[in-house]
């Protein structure tokens, strides 16, 4: 053009060539393994278990829950029980509230430095200083970039303060770990590039109200994703679970009707797992079916089948059901202990010492499920004496009779192994 098209001065533009790039691909065998492949061990064995042997050196790790599960309670567990040096940098708390934290969960250690921070220009000098082996920031809904437009929290926000955090971990070989709130449908809160852009997603689930939370990890770059941390939320802190299943039916009632005992599979665990269910009749045109724990579908289902195939009238009854503990059980293999719980409880017949498992269909008919031979280890470690395994029965009129509520369901004529 040979003027500027803004200001209109001539001799002010200079030809540049375009720039490629310096970097140049090399063979992967030559490339040295990198000192960020060590793992930092925290001594907490759940946590350890599903992050797959400790923390990575250079990874960035995000722990995600819904707000008072425990995510501030466990990161700061996790500086303290490290072999190394680590940094807490908080933008949701005063530095005095972590102290009274610390001191409340015995977590006044010299290794750990803290710091109310919410700029990310200077939580990357800390970052960068090469002074930690872990820094956490929590969280990272609350942190920003003074140059980048838009709100605390929004997505552009929680995308470039990630980037930029992230970026600065890697390059200084720091690990990091991020806590992130989650919304109403339990999805991590902000940009679903956020998952993507770490190297490890845990959550952390359970009931605020109760004392379990379940670590799970749903995304791990250097690890498997099938392991389950069960820890107990104590005035003390977070505390490890030595034997879940026992701890999820401790207090169960036997003798009453609408309890029925079902291993579930959740990682490379079997975990014994309380269903109950409570039918009570109801004066309404459309009954209440309240579900908790279990997909409410599949439960509406269940019910489907034991009104049509086993004759049990719930049409003018309001039906309960929830699986006891806060777990989430998601697995097919839950629907006969639905079905035996909603039975005894409509019949008014208690199961006493029985775990059963197996997938119920639209016709009646009862499936095998997978990991049969754990989850028979698991009831027998437990001492249950009654196992009803699906696979063995073909139709659910022959999985209640086993359970001794044939009386109470089968309508008089109707036999059990006829198919309907």
């Amino acid at each position: 053009m040979g003027f500027c098209p803004q200001c209109r001065t001539t001799g002010t533009l200079s030809e540049q060539k375009a720039h490629a790039g310096d970097t140049l691909p090399i063979a992967i065998t030559e490339v040295a393994p990198a000192a960020g492949g060590q793992r930092l061990a925290t001594g907490i064995d759940e946590f350890d278990r599903v992050l797959g042997g400790g923390i990575v050196a250079g990874s960035v790790t995000l722990v995600a829950g819904e707000p008072g599960v425990g995510k501030s309670t466990l990161v700061l567990e996790v500086a303290a029980a490290l072999d190394g040096t680590a940094l807490i940098v908080s933008g949701e708390e005063s530095l005095n509230q972590i102290r009274m934290r610390a001191d409340r969960i015995g977590a006044l250690v010299e290794h750990v430095s803290i710091a109310a921070e919410r700029d990310v220009t200077a939580i990357l000098a800390m970052i960068e200083s090469g002074r930690f082996d872990l820094v956490v920031v929590d969280s990272i809904q609350t942190v920003s970039v003074p140059t980048r437009a838009g709100g605390t929290g929004g997505p552009a926000q929680v995308r470039e303060a990630a980037a930029q955090l992230i970026s600065g971990a890697k390059s200084s070989e720091t690990a990091m770990v991020m806590t992130g709130h989650v919304t109403k449908d339990g999805s991590i809160a902000g940009p679903k590039l956020l998952e993507h852009m770490v190297d490890v997603v845990i959550t952390i689930e359970g009931d605020p109200h109760r004392g379990l939370r379940f670590l799970r990890c749903v995304k791990n770059r250097h690890g498997s994703v099938d392991e389950v941390g069960i820890f107990e939320m104590l005035p003390d802190g977070l505390r490890a679970v030595a034997d879940p299943s026992a701890t999820l039916i401790a207090g169960r009632d036997a003798a009453a009707p609408g309890s029925v005992l079902f291993p579930t599979i959740d990682g490379l665990r079997s975990l014994v797992v309380e269903v109950q269910a409570l039918v009570v009749p109801s004066a309404a045109a459309q009954p209440r079916r309240s579900v908790k724990g279990l997909p409410a579908a599949r439960v509406h289902q269940i019910l489907a089948a034991l009104e049509r195939h086993a004759d049990l009238p719930l049409g003018r009854h309001e039906v309960y059901v929830s699986a006891m503990g806060g777990l989430q059980l998601s697995e097919p293999a839950a629907d006969l202990a639905v079905a035996l719980a909603v039975a005894s409880a409509a019949s008014g017949i208690a199961i006493t010492d029985v775990a059963a498992w197996g997938e119920v269909g639209l016709t009646g008919e009862l499936r095998g499920v997978p990991h049969r031979q754990r989850r028979r280890a698991e009831v027998a470690r437990l001492g249950i004496g009654g196992i009803i395994d699906g696979s063995k029965y073909p139709h659910l009129v022959d999985a209640l009779v086993e359970a001794g509520l044939a009386a109470a369901t089968i309508r008089p004529g109707r036999t059990a192994g006829t198919a309907h």
